[in-house]
């Protein structure tokens, strides 16, 4: 489907949401390699679950402000009053389990950063720092190894689906469907 400036894109985006088209043509599929950013997007993607990522994306600025810009530091240290006022903010994603999922996660995070130097070494480290060009899928073999890891580690909410939007999401999967303007060459003869 050609939009009103002339450019295809993947089908999930939404023509009608200026933040959606901001988000699929300048974020997702991008490499990232900086730990606050990577942590950042494993807790909107652990708030997805059950929802819609453009549910989330709408809500991405109330969740900085409520999460303290995503600060690890801070959010290491919520206690119970903090994850009750959380639960009260009527600007987010109010899941009781997925609010403390997200304070675990943050010091398992935490924890894989003082074990590989950053999280950025220890997400790449998978693929050997090479992203993997593949559309079609919602889950993988790699997915499914981070996901297991994760969850070894004690994280919640990183299950092998939402472990593979996270991966698509900072770029480690790029996922550009055939006849979007950001395919790239590597997409093609890859499953659909």
């Amino acid at each position: 489907m050609e939009w009103s400036d002339g450019k295809c894109r993947c089908r999930w985006a939404n023509p009608k949401n200026e933040r959606y088209i901001r988000y699929h043509d300048k974020e997702w599929g991008q490499p990232v390699h900086e730990d606050g950013k990577l942590f950042e997007m494993l807790i909107l993607e652990s708030f997805q679950a059950g929802l819609s990522w453009e549910c989330v994306l709408n809500k991405r600025e109330a969740f900085r402000q409520a999460f303290d810009q995503f600060a690890i530091e801070k959010i290491v240290a919520y206690d119970e009053k903090k994850e009750e006022e959380l639960k009260a903010n009527p600007q987010i994603i109010r899941n009781r389990l997925k609010i403390h999922a997200a304070v675990v996660n943050a010091q398992i995070f935490r924890e894989i950063q003082e074990e590989w130097e950053s999280f950025d070494s220890y997400l790449w480290h998978w693929t050997d720092g090479q992203t993997i060009y593949e559309i079609g899928e919602t889950r993988s073999e790699l997915s499914d190894q981070i996901s297991k890891d994760l969850k070894k580690r004690g994280m919640k909410f990183v299950g092998t689906t939402i472990i593979y939007s996270y991966l698509q999401a900072v770029g480690v999967i790029y996922s550009h469907e055939k006849g979007c303007f950001l395919e790239k060459q590597e997409n093609h003869g890859e499953k659909s």
